[in-house]
């Protein structure tokens, strides 16, 4: 990855963190709910690579916007994306102690204000975009449909319990990966691309369409590459425990085909996403943010 696309990623990152400090603001040491704020804050503060925000504002400036424009919407979907940590990291889902290189929301705060920093993260963002000065009613109107559709029951939702179910099935197959992975990883993924050509008000269907469908592949190619890090890179790097897919008799792509051929999968629909891109001029940030996905060792 080039020095500028590393400094583009890296200046995202870091107004999408002194934003979310903005919109989660810790309220006085006096106010009964301060456990839950500052529950959410730990999850918020862990960091990660910020993709999702990244891809907001990657298909925003792409469009013509600007980084004003994408804000809230960076915003709320990282905070879409915490919830869903929060709750996948829980004792009834994965329980997992470590988030990031940190302790989960349930071991630093209990479960219980876990729970309830998932669920108010789940909401706080519609506020978010609902209350931006920056962008035209319309436009808010389309951002909160798309991410609630994205993030519920037909969405990221949907994707988190056919895994979960997957796990007491033999009969997992290709079909089935693929169809969970699009509604668990890829539905957020994609959406940050919607949204952020929507923030910079593009009405464009097939603008629209091919923004979708590049989100869709590199969010499988991002999955799959995750399943043979599981498998290949240690605790250490991951910020997060390695080998929980064997213990918990999930079924991916590296169970499926081997380490060399999820590999082999991984770089062809990657290809397939980055053809995706041609429409926006095959934008060198959004090209290098790709390449380095799929090549990333955490």
């Amino acid at each position: 990855m080039s020095t500028d696309t590393k400094t583009i990623l890296s200046g995202y990152a870091a107004r999408t963190a002194e934003n979310l400090k903005k919109y989660n603001k810790l309220l006085p040491e006096q106010m009964p709910q301060k456990t839950v704020v500052d529950a959410m804050d730990h999850s918020l503060r862990a960091g990660g690579k910020r993709i999702r925000p990244a891809l907001v504002y990657g298909f925003c400036k792409a469009c013509g916007g600007s980084e004003e424009m994408a804000d809230a919407a960076a915003s709320a979907i990282e905070m879409i994306h915490t919830f869903s940590l929060i709750h996948d990291d829980l004792p009834a889902m994965d329980d997992d102690d470590f988030r990031r290189g940190q302790p989960s929301c349930h071991k630093a705060f209990g479960e219980a204000a876990a729970i309830l920093a998932g669920d108010a993260l789940a909401i706080l963002p519609f506020a978010v975009i609902a209350d931006d000065e920056m962008l035209p009613a319309q436009a808010k109107v389309k951002l909160i449909s798309a991410l609630a559709k994205a993030a519920g029951r037909d969405g990221m939702i949907g994707g988190q319990i056919i895994d979960m179910e997957n796990e007491q099935r033999t009969d997992v197959d290709e079909e089935n990966l693929r169809n969970m992975y699009r509604h668990k990883t890829g539905e957020l993924i994609s959406v940050s691309c919607v949204m952020g050509c929507i923030c910079a008000g593009v009405t464009d269907e097939g603008k629209l369409s091919a923004a979708a469908d590049y989100g869709y592949k590199l969010g499988l190619a991002f999955q799959i590459v995750d399943d043979i890090l599981d498998v290949t890179s240690t605790t250490e790097e991951l910020g997060k425990p390695v080998g929980s897919d064997e213990e918990e008799n999930k079924t991916t792509f590296v169970t499926l085909y081997g380490v060399e051929k999820a590999q082999e999968i991984a770089d062809s629909i990657t290809a397939e996403a980055l053809g995706c891109l041609e429409v926006f001029g095959g934008d060198a940030f959004l090209k290098e943010l790709t390449g380095m996905l799929l090549k990333r060792k955490n």
